[in-house]
């Protein structure tokens, strides 16, 4: 008999062997992390489990009616795979889906979700999605499963954007898992590119690779494209700078910095399940884009304001980040 612990005003239920968690409303803040903590006794939970626990609770915020970005890998995978049996169930209807990957699009069609597209859907109430390396702003690294472009259409139109993830996957600064964070580039001249790249980072210890097939053959997105895959000795220092260099070079098609976007992050770890909502106004702004001191002047300091909201990638979030610039410079 599996015992539960929990920290929260929420009602906790485990169901096993489904491993099901059920959480009612909260009291808690936005501002506030909510841990859920659940001990099995004579059920081992392995990682896989524990991202299922995670991804069926992103699935809780799904309600009829909406428009939902469908993720791609391991952890988003259990995400879309619970949708189909809640819509097979009854329990959840009249919802359509717009796909991320091919991958994906196959999964959902064989559960019975029905597909729509960007195109004729461009409003989106909530995207569901994981991630290879979480920040403490919730700033991502993604796109190592390769659909890095298209998560960031679908991700970056969502009024909602819950991310699953599990613990491994925290870091202090992005790129700081020694993994490879992947940047999307066209089949033209790609070694130029990927020279450019590993030069534009080489103080952090940059070593940009092609991404190959089991066959030793280019990797090829669901856009023809290639993948560069750098490895970072030391984590960033800004990620918006880094994605504005990147951007800055042509046949780049888009990177796997994913900043600002996320809203919630649900992190699965053998001690279980956390639950972290955004915080804008407490959100850790790179130091370069702080407030000058007074002493420098009005038009200094918002000319550094200016290029931090340029960096932001959603228009509607950008007045929120600017009132949170606005707060420091009046609490100076």
């Amino acid at each position: 008999m599996a015992s539960l612990s929990f920290v929260s005003s929420s009602h906790l239920t485990l169901r096993t062997p489904s491993l099901t968690l059920r959480t009612g409303s909260s009291s808690s803040s936005p501002r506030t992390s909510v841990s859920f903590c659940v001990r099995a006794q004579s059920v081992a939970l392995s990682q896989d489990d524990l991202k299922k626990l995670a991804a069926e609770k992103a699935v809780e915020a799904i309600k009829p009616g909406m428009v939902l970005g469908l993720g791609t890998g391991s952890t988003a995978a259990f995400a879309v795979d619970q949708i189909g049996k809640l819509l097979a169930s009854g329990e959840l209807y009249d919802i359509v889906g717009i796909p991320t990957s091919k991958r994906t699009e196959e999964q959902a069609r064989s559960l019975g979700i029905p597909l729509v597209a960007l195109d004729t859907h461009p409003r989106i109430d909530l995207a569901i999605d994981g991630a290879d390396e979480v920040d403490p702003n919730l700033d991502l690294v993604k796109g190592r499963g390769g659909a890095l472009l298209r998560e960031k259409m679908v991700e970056a139109v969502a009024e909602k954007f819950i991310v699953v993830a599990d613990d491994t996957k925290l870091v202090k600064g992005l790129g700081g898992s020694g993994l490879a964070m992947p940047v999307e580039v066209v089949q033209f001249c790609w070694n130029f590119n990927l020279i450019r790249l590993q030069d534009l980072f080489k103080e952090f210890g940059c070593d940009a690779k092609l991404r190959v097939d089991g066959d030793g053959k280019p990797y090829v997105t669901d856009n023809s494209n290639y993948i560069i895959d750098l490895y970072f000795k030391n984590p960033l220092k800004d990620g918006f700078a880094a994605a504005k260099e990147i951007g800055k070079f042509q046949g780049v098609v888009e990177h796997g910095l994913f900043l600002g976007m996320a809203t919630s992050v649900i992190i699965a770890g053998k001690n279980g399940v956390e639950v972290m909502n955004k915080s804008f106004y407490s959100r850790q702004i790179p130091k370069q884009f702080k407030p000058a001191y007074a002493n420098d002047g009005i038009k200094n300091q918002m000319e550094q304001i200016k290029h931090f909201l340029e960096t932001m990638p959603r228009l509607e979030k950008l007045t929120i980040y600017y009132e949170s610039t606005i707060h420091q410079l009046m609490m100076m």
